[in-house]
């Protein structure tokens, strides 16, 4: 038998991180509880903290308030009710669902079709746009769409529908 300590080796995988732990045992323990003691719990933190979009979720909550044609994307609330911001967040989560379930080809909504559903002068829609862009629930595509944004869904779904949900009630 050999006086030299043997040498151990350990692989973690967790999540999509992998990590390979490699020295003596008393080595590789200490790194494999440091690595459990810090990076396992600002890991979890992290997950906790991502805005994440559950499709099934939101497609639930969006029953009766929107609908697809072969046509598109249509808004099943009377447009009296809305406001022009209202309209215009759900016109593109409209979208974003659509493209989701595969109704819908574009990534974005120009602001020209935005323009004809809203019903307003280009003026008034550029400006509820910018509104909606500053305040991150809209952003502006490379191509000169507008598309929801991850920020925009989570607040859509938090604020926006309920209220809107209770506009269509009353």
């Amino acid at each position: 038998m050999s006086d030299e300590p043997q040498r151990l080796s350990v692989h973690i995988k967790y999540g999509n991180v992998e990590k390979t732990f490699s020295g003596s045992s008393e080595e590789v323990w200490l790194s494999v509880n440091k690595f459990f003691g810090e990076f396992i719990p600002s890991f979890e933190i992290a997950r906790k903290l991502a805005l994440n979009v559950d499709l099934q979720k939101l497609a639930k909550e969006c029953e009766g308030v929107v609908g697809f044609a072969q046509e598109g994307p249509y808004l099943l609330v009377p447009r009296d009710k809305l406001t022009d911001n209202e309209t215009l967040a759900l016109l593109l989560l409209a979208n974003y669902v659509g493209l989701q379930l595969g109704k819908v080809e574009n990534d974005g909504v120009l602001k020209e079709e935005l323009q004809l559903k809203l019903g307003k002068d280009a003026k008034i829609v550029s400006t509820r746009l910018g509104e909606l862009v500053k305040g991150e629930m809209a952003a502006k595509t490379a191509d000169e769409k507008y598309k929801i944004t991850t920020f925009g869904i989570v607040q859509m779904q938090k604020e926006m529908l309920p209220r809107i949900r209770a506009k269509m009630s009353n």
